[in-house]
């Protein structure tokens, strides 16, 4: 797979990621969601810390929640030039292409929530109890690199209350699928997903 092909699909996958994503901003209010199917809704929240919500402030009571903000984002920035760096040396060395494509898939997706993370602190206004504006007049909700994830798709396949007998979780009140996620979220699993299914494909042993 060529850089060109490869530099399309980022691309393709990153501009459907912002446009969902600056729709869902300023059409939605912080919270507020909308049925498509009883196991699909579009549910608007914002994510301001790791993967499932998870702030490194949360193992470490010395760090603030900004700094750790701040930290997490400058790490992704350095973390988007290595995957970068790899899918340039895979094309380059003629790698496969599901490795290609599994790559570019983290990259465009990685991207994405950096985007986020930088920016959107600084071109959107608050979302609590309002629909926010792009490039408000007042100015953003946050300074740059303070910005937050923006996440709609929700799979709430099923609800209900747990078995009595199931060990931990029994009589509990689940929902599967639980998580709110992004266009950028399934770039980013989808490529992984890909790298684990296809790994003897992707990295193959020399002889």
């Amino acid at each position: 797979m060529s850089l060109k092909k490869a530099s399309i699909l980022i691309f393709v996958v990153l501009l459907i990621d912002q446009i969902s994503k600056i729709y869902i901003k300023t059409h939605f209010i912080l919270g507020e969601d909308v049925t498509v199917f009883n196991w699909f809704r579009i549910y608007f929240i914002e994510n301001e810390g790791m993967a499932w919500g998870t702030k490194i402030s949360d193992f470490s009571d010395s760090i603030s929640d900004r700094t750790a903000k701040t930290s997490l984002t400058i790490f992704r920035i350095f973390a988007i030039f290595g995957i970068g760096y790899w899918l340039y040396s895979t094309v380059k060395t003629n790698g496969h292409y599901l490795l290609t494509i599994a790559i570019a898939l983290i990259f465009a997706g990685a991207l994405g929530n950096i985007i986020d993370s930088v920016f959107y602190g600084v071109i959107f206004n608050d979302s609590h109890g309002q629909i926010a504006s792009l490039f408000p007049a007042t100015g953003g909700y946050d300074t740059l690199l303070h910005g937050k994830v923006v996440d709609m798709l929700y799979f709430p396949m099923w609800k209900g209350y747990l078995p009595e007998w199931l060990p931990l979780w029994g009589g509990k009140f689940f929902t599967f699928f639980e998580p709110v996620f992004n266009v950028a979220d399934v770039a980013i699993s989808t490529g992984f997903v890909m790298l684990l299914v296809f790994n003897k494909k992707a990295f193959p042993k020399d002889s």
